[in-house]
């Protein structure tokens, strides 16, 4: 059942990479004026990436290497690969199937449909972030219950 603390936690767990991500397709939409629209909307998805994944890695280290530390115990190299299997069980197919069709597809048509490049942009992030998302959610809530 959902709650209103099931979507806090979401929201605090994925908000600093929203917004890392979002800052990062809207500087990039900026290559429209140098690229054709296509080349735009990968390079628009390439950047979300790179900016969405470095700060869920560095945040997700970070928060592994706190609560070692409130347990007195290192961080090994073994955390480390847990956290990273947990990464990729969690982002894994959502970001496969966001990267190669959803997000592109929803940057380039989003701006053609709406007429307007800006409000297409920020529209198109909008419903690929829903589908990619729901799957996400779904895999976190399933890893959390594997856990407890």
């Amino acid at each position: 059942m959902l709650t209103k603390s099931n979507f806090k936690e979401w929201f605090n767990r994925y908000k600093y990479a929203e917004l890392a991500s979002t800052s990062a397709a809207l500087t990039t939409s900026l290559f429209s004026k140098i690229y054709s629209g296509l080349t735009t909307a990968y390079l628009i998805t390439i950047a979300e990436y790179l900016a969405f994944y470095g700060v869920i890695l560095f945040s997700s280290y970070k928060k592994l290497a706190r609560q070692n530390q409130v347990l007195d115990k290192k961080t090994t190299f073994s955390d480390v690969l847990s956290l990273l299997k947990n990464l990729v069980l969690e982002f894994g197919y959502p970001a496969f199937l966001d990267f190669l069709v959803v997000r592109p597809f929803c940057m380039y048509w989003m701006p053609i449909l709406c007429g307007n490049y800006f409000f297409g942009i920020i529209l198109g992030k909008i419903t690929a972030d829903s589908c990619f998302y729901f799957f996400t959610i779904l895999n976190y809530e399933i890893i959390k219950r594997r856990k407890n």
